[in-house]
This record gives structure tokens, sequence and C-alpha cells, in this order.
């Protein structure tokens, strides 16, 4: 049984660090995490709660569509 608390662990589990040193999140892999504790999320679920849910992410996907790629940034510059 899925319980709430674990889609903010799938999340922090699917955060990577790329070579620059920079934390980035891409939403099939945290679609997998997900799925690794019972939760079935699309992409597009996947990205709303990514959305709703993280004030310090931003979209940088080099393309259209669900599979997206966040970054994280500093909003206070």
């Amino acid at each position: 049984m899925p319980r709430d608390y674990e889609i903010m662990i799938a999340f922090r589990q699917a955060v990577k660090r790329d070579a620059a040193g920079r934390y980035t999140i891409r939403t099939l892999d945290f679609v997998e995490e997900l799925n690794s504790l019972n939760w079935r999320y699309s992409l597009r679920a996947a990205n709303k709660w990514i959305e709703m849910h993280t004030t310090t992410f931003r979209d940088i996907s080099l393309r259209e569509g669900e599979e997206r790629a966040f970054q994280v940034f500093n909003p206070n510059g």
C-alpha cells in the first residue's frame, strides 16, 4: 500500500548531481522511483507534482514533451 510521504522520498532519490555539481532531476527517473514504491504516476502527473511541490527547481528541458528535466536554482539570485 503506497503512502503519501513516499512521494517525497522518491523525489529525493531521483535527484542526481551533474558533472558541474548542479542538482537535476528527470521526470523519467522520478516515475521509476515512484514505481519502485508502488506509486503509479504518468509523466504528466509527475511533472505536475514537481511544479506544485517544489519551489527551487526550474524546467531546463531542451525539447517539448512530457520527458522533462528540472534543475535547482536560487530564486534570490
